[in-house]
């Protein structure tokens, strides 16, 4: 869980004082924003974890999808989209991709913490979304793996628009 904990703390240093129009720039073309950045790494963890733990996704539950004007799509999760699509990504304003990083955070703590045990690593996990089988320690890894790649991705982004020192 220090591991999820860590990643949130990552995207919640890189969004201290930022502004919508910083969320939203692109330092150069077709370099992804910030807000794109950050979506796609809650939405992939999400998705994965909520698939992990046998629940219903929060981007449905809990209607996040409304609150970022997207469709109610399991699999939208920025996977696959071209350039011209993530460009055309409009974050809804910092808080709301805050809150729902932190809501994500929640449910990997859930998960974590009062679902998964030692025995469950080695189990076999297909994805309802994609269709793929991997274990499920396989699975987790890939999702922490990336929640680092794109917390980095998001803070490179942020020194290119802020320049030297915004940490």
């Amino acid at each position: 869980m220090d591991i999820f904990d860590r990643i949130g703390a990552q995207v919640e240093q890189v969004f201290e004082g930022l502004t919508s129009e910083e969320l939203n720039q692109q330092p150069g073309p077709y370099a992804n924003t910030i807000g794109w950045l950050t979506w796609h790494l809650t939405r992939s963890h999400d998705r994965n974890l909520s698939e992990l733990a046998g629940r219903e996704q929060l981007w449905i539950k809990d209607k996040w999808y409304a609150r970022f004007d997207r469709q109610p799509d399991l699999g939208e999760t920025g996977a696959g989209h071209s350039p011209e699509e993530a460009a055309a990504f409009k974050a809804p304003d910092e808080e709301t991709i805050l809150e729902y990083h932190r809501a994500v955070v929640e449910l990997a703590g859930d998960y974590i913490n009062n679902r998964l045990s030692e025995t469950d690593l080695d189990r076999e996990a297909e994805s309802p979304t994609f269709g793929n089988v991997a274990t499920v320690e396989r699975r987790l890894l890939g999702i922490i793996s990336e929640g680092f790649q794109h917390a980095g991705q998001a803070a490179y982004v942020r020194g290119l628009i802020k320049g030297r020192g915004w940490r």
